[in-house]
């Protein structure tokens, strides 16, 4: 029994069935979270090693090269990249995409590299792993002002509220970004400390003394036993005040005589201020697979709840928030979707109103089971997802038009309901599973597309294949039982009125191309080859690109100050840089950073180390507006480019897979400084092609350093132990925690000793530091050291292993593969010595990495797809004339991008690789139902051209639907899902208007054969039953 007859036959339960898919489908979009991007893990693991004072090349030595010969040696790493500068090295470990779990690779990462820290500096002072996920991003930055609180004070009320935000299960990290580290300072008296001959050790070593925390033991008395409390943590700063120590002559001192003790904070290497004022920040994160748009209403509660509880001179404000992103997103999609329904009933009006509810019915059904789908596969509801659904709008309705259409068609040869039903179904079942089929066979090996541009897609691929694959059986199904029930009984000769004006002018228009066609069927086939053919040449002329920018109503601006300068000096520029974007009303908050980059609000952009050069501003707008945001981006920029002293760069976030930047060089080598001339050439290179903008070389300036050089021979001649040296620069510059101090609340602050030393004089300063010999007697340090100022570099890149400079650049106009073919010709010409090499990164090394996984893709798309074919008409001639009319297709995908504008994205070539499955299903009905009226008995041609005007109707029906759905996002979707919509909207254009003339002209050429075999075997046959 067909299944069109259980459903009819044994309708009670069809409709329990389906009444309960539509609830299942209403409980899946209540529960699955929102989010504006896909959530899912990379398999990158990056590694921040903290040792103040040591510079770039004491870094790469010690810390990053153990760490990155050990990563090396893990299963399935892809490549190690690290960045060694003054006092940190950032080690990323980049993983197979397409292996194990990425937590097992995290895990072990960390297990591997934790083996090694005895190798490491025993100074080190940190040593972090991170686990890189889309879920990184905050989905909520608090800022919490004041001009006159103390950081002691501000450091209390932000972790009540870190504290609060953090006691949601939902949030994964709540942390607290900008505030010095509060700690109890103890300020060296430099010229008291000279004058006494005590060294700054002396001081650091009675409070570490005093400070041990060390167990005592126990004692009994009776029947009761005490354990014995002798030093540990400090709680009284007198304590600390009145520590002894002994000067050089033997005075009994205390360390309150040399050093003022006093709540404090540590030096603040990272500032940040919000639109100007004082402030730090309250970061929150989402664990992966939360709602973000609830997580987020939770957090605004408890904020209210806080700010109450604050005092008069702090206040908090929402700084940026994430769900007003998601929202927006997803409102302007919901619009998309309400206008593509539209426009899809729209062209069902030929079918009559009783079967145009017949398909908007299946419309639902099939959008239920697609969100049920989504739902077990993990995904979230993300703006990838709506967009499969709205492609899915033109597509899933297909099998529905087609159906209801042929059981109409059986209705007017006067049969029954029910038995229209049936046969109606039957006859058109073959042809609607092989092009279903088909359709899913071309978006589903899309599924394992690899690198990160495959799983930021895999929702969207997800959603298209479970939605489309539920309309099939929703059209099988559900549809022939709601046209036994509601198509009319006696339907009118021909359809209604617009339905018989259709017809009109397709026999009017149609019939006499087709006969000119089937005439000329040579002719007809080589001519349409020979148009789609030249079409291919516009690909060189589109270009490709990999995805474009967000339209995020944010972005940044990143300050990168000459090398050595302070963070002061820093400051005073990103304040700049935040005084021009304050003169465009439209940026509502400016989120100021000075000493590192802003905490992560989109997800492949990543937290970098500190460093006292870096600054930012997030610039937050209420909305962004097209044209009008895209005209104030290019005013600022050219007012940006007018502050001196440092490299300043307004970023747009893109879509996709993280890069560095759009065009990126590297070049590697042994030494560093053949490096730095052979960057500067490129920098150059870079600069002199057109199209390019914001060029960044980040070896173009050596920074000048200190170096005290102690004198070996000297030290050792007064008996100074070999660490006793730097350990005293370390004390005067940066300080050493010397013991830990707990308040009345329990909170527990480091002890930080240091002797300050005047900023403006740093050498001669020197002067004032002392170390102690082996026998405990001072020795000034410039007995043994001549401390002399040298460049040495700023920073040291590493890629697998090599040294390598990366020189980028962004792109001002034309397509990033137009760019970097003229730069590489460019960079082909600079001179390079042996051992030295030039290599393309940036979104053309990750266009190669994701378009190489397209080969195998492609393969198995069209080799399934012709299996399909193949099975369904038992010959490969049926099969090759429905497979005929892939290049009519995409002659107008191609065409559409170059009108409009578009280049060869990566949506854009899913887009064609989908138009592939779209044309062969529209394909098929044709073919197939030529191949049915043949086997009844009617001559080739007398069944091309019938089948040609039966199916003209069905085929131009889907074909609109189909652009009708895609409308939107062609229109609204921007540069995102834009030039997808585009290819398929000109790809259906063309394949529907050619291949109604090519296609039959085809199936002449090719099964002509057949059919004068056929003749003259039955001519013989005769002859021979006459001869008898």
């Amino acid at each position: 029994m067909h299944i069109a007859e259980v459903a009819i036959r044994r309708w009670q339960l069809t409709l329990v069935l389906f009444a309960l898919l539509c609830a299942l489908g209403f409980s899946a979009f209540q529960n699955v979270p929102r989010a504006v991007d896909p959530h899912f893990s990379m398999p990158v693991v990056s590694i921040v090693a903290l040792q103040p004072g040591a510079d770039a090349a004491e870094i790469e030595q010690t810390i990053t090269k153990p760490i990155e010969e050990l990563a090396q040696g893990l299963e399935d790493v892809q490549n190690v990249a690290s960045t060694s500068s003054d006092g940190n090295a950032v080690i990323r470990i980049e993983f197979d995409w397409s292996g194990e779990d990425p937590d097992q690779y995290f895990n072990d990462a960390v297990r591997e590299i934790t083996a090694i820290r005895s190798r490491l500096p025993s100074d080190l002072q940190s040593l972090t792993f991170e686990k890189i996920r889309t879920t990184n991003t905050s989905i909520l930055q608090i800022a919490l002002l004041s001009e006159t609180a103390s950081w002691y004070r501000m450091e209390k009320y932000a972790r009540d509220i870190s504290e609060a935000l953090g006691r949601y299960n939902e949030v994964r990290q709540a942390e607290i970004f900008g505030l010095p580290q509060p700690a109890i300072s103890v300020a060296i008296d430099a010229g008291r400390l000279a004058a006494l001959r005590v060294p700054a050790s002396a001081v650091a070593d009675a409070i570490r003394i005093g400070g041990a925390d060390v167990p005592a033991g126990a004692v009994t008395s009776g029947t009761r036993r005490f354990n014995v409390e002798a030093g540990g943590a400090f709680r009284d700063l007198d304590k600390i005040r009145n520590l002894p120590l002994r000067s050089s002559d033997g005075t009994l001192l205390r360390v309150g005589d040399v050093a003022q003790v006093k709540y404090g904070a540590a030096e603040q290497r990272v500032k940040v201020s919000h639109n100007g004022q004082r402030a730090i920040w309250i970061t929150a994160n989402q664990k992966q697979g939360t709602d973000a748009t609830k997580l987020r209403n939770l957090l605004i509660r408890e904020l209210e709840v806080q700010k109450k509880l604050l005092p008069p001179d702090i206040t908090a404000v929402v700084q940026f928030d994430q769900s007003r992103d998601i929202t927006k997103r997803l409102r302007e999609l919901a619009r998309d979707f309400g206008i593509a329904l539209f426009l899809v009933l729209f062209t069902l009006l030929p079918l009559g109103w009783r079967a145009s509810i017949i398909v908007m019915i299946s419309i639902p059904l099939s959008i239920a089971s697609g969100l049920l789908a989504i739902s077990a596969m993990g995904f979230n509801l993300s703006q990838l997802v709506v967009a499969g659904f709205i492609l899915s709008l033109g597509l899933l309705v297909d099998d529905s038009i087609v159906v209801v259409e042929n059981i109409a068609r059986h209705l007017r040869m006067g049969k029954g309901r029910d038995q229209a039903a049936v046969d109606g179904t039957k006859e058109i079942t073959m042809a609607v599973m092989g092009s279903t089929g088909v359709l899913v066979f071309a978006f589903f090996p899309l599924f394992f597309l690899p690198e990160g541009a495959g799983k930021f897609t895999q929702s969207f691929i997800g959603t298209i294949v479970a939605t489309i694959t539920a309309s099939m059986v929703v059209s099988l199904t559900i549809v022939p039982f709601l046209a036994s029930r509601i198509l009319s009984p006696h339907e009118e000769e021909g359809g209604n009125r617009l339905l018989r004006w259709l017809m009109n002018k397709i026999d009017r228009f149609y019939h006499p191309m087709l006969h000119w066609a089937l005439d000329r069927p040579r002719r007809t086939v080589w001519g349409a080859l020979a148009v789609t053919c030249a079409a291919f040449f516009l690909v060189p002329v589109l270009g490709f690109s990999l995805f474009p920018n967000a339209d995020t109503s944010y972005f940044r601006v990143t300050v990168e100050s000459e090398q050595g300068s302070s963070i002061a000096e820093t400051g005073r520029i990103v304040h700049q840089v935040s005084d021009v974007l304050k003169t465009e009303p439209a940026i509502k908050v400016r989120a100021e950073n000075v000493g590192a980059y802003n905490p992560p609000v989109f997800y492949n952009v990543f937290q970098r180390g500190e460093n006292p050069t870096h600054g930012e501003v997030l610039a937050i707008m209420d909305e962004w507006k097209g044209a009008e945001a895209r005209a104030m981006i290019a005013r600022l920029r050219k007012k940006l480019d007018q502050i001196p002293g440092a490299r300043i760069k307004l970023v747009l976030f893109q879509n996709g897979a993280p890069i560095n930047a759009p065009v990126e060089f590297r070049v590697y080598g042994p030494e560093q400084d053949e490096l730095r001339v052979i960057a500067a050439k490129m920098e150059q290179a870079l600069r002199d092609t057109p199209g390019t903008r914001d060029v960044n070389n980040p070896v173009a300036f050596d920074r000048v350093d200190l170096d005290v050089r102690v004198d070996d021979a000297k030290a050792a001649l007064l008996d100074v132990p070999a660490g006793a040296p730097r350990r005293a620069i370390r004390l005067a510059l940066t300080g050493e925690r010397a013991g830990t101090f707990r308040d009345a609340e329990g909170d527990s602050y480091p002890v930080v000793v240091r002797l300050p030393l005047a900023d403006t004089q740093p050498i001669s300063a020197l002067e004032s530091v002392y170390v102690s010999n082996r026998s405990g007697q001072p020795v000034q340090l410039a007995e043994i050291s001549s401390p002399t100022l040298e460049s040495t570099p700023s920073a040291i890149y590493r890629y697998n292993l090599e040294r390598n400079v990366s020189v980028t650049a962004q792109i001002s106009e034309g397509a990033v593969s137009k760019v970097n073919a003229d730069a590489q010709k460019r960079m082909d010409k600079i001179p390079l010595k042996p051992g030295y090499s030039i290599e393309l990164g940036g979104e053309a090394e990750k266009i190669n990495d994701t378009f190489a996984g397209f080969g195998p893709i492609v393969l198995i798309a069209m080799f399934s797809i012709f299996a399909i074919l193949v099975a369904e008409f038992g010959r490969f001639k049926e099969a090759l004339v429905v497979a005929g009319v892939i290049p009519l297709g995409t002659f107008g995908g191609l065409i559409a991008l170059l009108v409009t504008g578009n280049n060869l994205s990566f949506l854009a070539v899913i887009g064609f690789i989908a138009l592939i499955g779209i044309e062969i299903k529209n394909s098929i009905l044709l073919v197939d139902f030529t191949s049915q009226l043949r086997e009844r008995g009617m001559a080739l041609r007398e069944a091309i051209e019938q089948a040609g005007e039966v199916r003209f109707l069905p085929v131009l029906l889907t074909s609109i639907t189909a652009i009708g759905g895609l409308m939107p996002l062609a229109l609204f979707g921007g540069s995102l899902y834009g030039p997808l919509a585009i290819v398929l909207i000109g790809g259906l254009i063309s394949s529907t208007l050619l291949s109604r003339i090519v296609t039959p002209a085809m199936y002449l050429l090719v099964v002509r054969g057949d059919e004068a075999k056929a003749i003259r075997a039955a001519q013989q046959q005769q002859g021979l039953s006459h001869a008898t």
